[in-house]
């Protein structure tokens, strides 16, 4: 491997990190937190390649350093390495096993049903801004309870636990080295699942953890405990993680470019294109953690050798200027046509991707609808990024919500 490109646990600069990787090549070595080693997809064309690439695999029996314990199961980022059984980590017959029953829940006919709890659950949110102080955070006050109470609802998690479940999710994404703390995260997230699948087989609810528990799939084999608990973890931390950094990104984007903003409260642009160019520019996930070749890869003149782990590296592909022009390090909501990856290609793309949408479709024009001289309450280069390669976060969104 050549000399590897240090990514920064504290993700301080992502858009100059993605920029960095672009100019490697399509793939680029790089070294992750603790020293551990991958390849960087970095263009959007050799992602849509890669991530149909039957060379490339989720389970990490294929991962030659892990399986030579190189890499500790310390590591702070091994619950998103190496996660257990679900849909994320198998291929092929298992995982469209698993991912059948996901996907069911998540068509978009079924989510379009969601649409009014949605906009309940919205409106009450910003009932509470409305009451409440001037200056608020606005990641913790609206972004983070409207996806977490949808997930929540759907999957029967009590409204009380939510909080917690923040919290441990926030340390689950963190990239920052913490041998202890990651596996007491993890033990923590195993536990509370694990209590979440008991309590549904003894006493099924309406709820999509009951459903799935009790549906039968290929063959009449149904999920085990630790499918179930694996499949869980996926649908709360894809469910809340993802919409939160949207809504958050978006907000942040459209405050620091008020063109762009006044565009969209004209009607001559939609709110469907502020959230497509907020994945595009800013997606939530930064860098997706892990494929493994089974092979040697060729991939524009660069070897990724058998048993190396590929991460795709979605911060760098949504700038591709080789697919969305020169313009592409703008935030543009008249680009069209947006097409981006950031809810990942092929087999693998996320199913709870139209519900993500639609949250931020509804969330976005009633926020700005009910206060719309909304601003940062601090100056843009003043606010912290979430620490974390993984995901594009921010610790908080000060606004003033400037009421009318």
């Amino acid at each position: 491997m050549s000399t590897p490109i240090v990514l920064d646990p504290f993700a301080r600069d992502s858009a100059g990190e993605g920029a960095l990787l672009r100019a490697a090549g399509s793939v680029a070595a790089v070294e992750l937190p603790g020293g551990v080693r991958a390849w960087a997809v970095t263009r959007h064309a050799a992602a849509r390649a890669l991530l149909t690439d039957q060379r490339l695999v989720k389970d990490a029996a294929h991962w030659a350093a892990f399986q030579r314990g190189e890499v500790p199961r310390s590591w702070p980022l091994i619950g998103l390495a190496v996660p257990g059984p679900s849909m994320v980590t198998t291929d092929g017959d298992a995982h469209r096993r698993l991912r059948a029953l996901v996907a069911q829940a998540f068509t978009p006919r079924r989510v379009e049903l969601m649409r009014p709890q949605i906009e309940a659950i919205t409106a009450g949110l910003l009932d509470g801004l409305q009451a409440g102080p001037a200056e608020v955070d606005l990641k913790t006050a609206f972004a983070f309870p409207l996806p977490m109470t949808v997930i929540g609802t759907l999957l029967g998690v009590d409204p009380a636990d939510h909080a917690y479940l923040r919290d441990l999710y926030e340390r689950f994404f963190s990239s920052v080295p913490d041998p202890a703390g990651i596996q007491a995260t993890i033990a923590a997230l195993n536990a509370f699942v694990g209590a979440l699948v008991g309590q549904r087989r003894k006493e099924p609810g309406e709820d999509l953890t009951s459903a799935l528990l009790a549906a039968d799939v290929e063959d009449g084999e149904a999920l085990s405990d630790a499918e179930a608990a694996a499949t869980l973890r996926v649908i709360i931390a894809a469910g809340h993680e993802t919409t939160v950094n949207l809504i958050t990104n978006a907000v942040r984007a459209l405050l620091t470019h008020p063109d762009q903003l006044a565009l969209v409260r004209s009607g001559r642009v939609s709110w469907a294109a502020v959230v497509e160019e907020s994945l595009r520019w800013t997606p939530p996930t930064s860098n997706f953690l892990f494929r493994f070749a089974t092979e040697p890869i060729t991939v524009d003149g660069a070897l990724v050798p058998a048993g190396d782990p590929v991460l795709i590296s979605y911060n760098a592909i949504g700038r591709d200027p080789v697919q969305h022009g020169i313009t592409a390090e703008l935030f543009d909501v008249t680009r069209d046509p947006i097409r981006h990856l950031s809810f990942g290609h092929g087999p693998h793309v996320c199913p709870g991707s139209p519900l993500a949408r639609l949250e931020a479709q509804v969330a976005l024009p009633a926020l700005f609808a009910r206060f719309p001289d909304l601003e940062l309450a601090v100056p843009d280069a003043e606010l912290r990024p979430g620490a974390s390669i993984v995901v594009n976060s921010l610790q908080t969104l000060p606004v003033r919500l400037r009421r009318a």
